[in-house]
């Protein structure tokens, strides 16, 4: 396995870190566990820290995967994977603790789950569909918009009043729709739906 290949896999290991971090634990397992007080305090510093650290690996094990010419079929299924896992995750966990309301995961995760599902359609026809300038861009505001809701609204919240993150979180949204609108539109004659 090259390290492309290990960097990804790591970037799905801090997925359940990055869970455990957000998670609020109640008073009796902090009794068991008393680290876990420690947890409860920091651990949305700690979640958005993991959660950063992951979405900066995508770019590192593609850079070395092309430089380094280590460009391999896992990696090619690993990549995309380990962006929905994060992804979706943290979107469950917002869900969760009601920092975002149930529909825009929704919509955002069955957008990933439609656009996976072309691919795999695209793949077993021997046709390889690279993501295109939405969809990275895509990436970028939903990393920038699930760290500014798990970080409450900080920095913006010291220069306006209004909810930025949620902005942000909208924004996301939109440009996830859009932008598997336009997969799909470039896409059609190429699969030949």
């Amino acid at each position: 396995m090259n390290l492309a290949n290990k960097i990804t896999i790591a970037r799905i290991g801090l997925i359940p870190l990055f869970m455990l971090a957000l998670q609020h634990y109640p008073v009796w397992m902090v009794e068991l566990m008393p680290f876990l007080s420690q947890v409860n305090l920091y651990g949305s510093g700690l979640a958005v820290s993991i959660f950063l650290l992951a979405s900066t690996t995508d770019k590192l094990d593609g850079y070395i995967a092309r430089k380094y010419n280590q460009v391999t079929p896992l990696g090619k299924l690993l990549d995309p994977l380990a962006d929905k896992l994060l992804i979706s995750a943290a979107l469950l966990m917002m869900v969760e603790q009601r920092m975002i309301p149930a529909w825009m995961a929704v919509l955002i995760i069955g957008r990933e789950a439609v656009i996976t599902g072309i691919r795999v359609l695209a793949a077993a026809r021997g046709v390889a569909l690279a993501a295109d300038k939405h969809g990275k861009l895509k990436m970028v505001l939903q990393v920038v918009a699930i760290a500014a809701i798990l970080l409450k609204n900080y920095p913006f919240a010291w220069i306006t009043s209004l909810p930025v993150d949620f902005m942000l979180m909208l924004l996301a949204v939109v440009l996830t729709i859009y932008s598997g609108y336009k997969y799909i539109v470039n896409n059609y004659r190429t699969l030949h739906l």
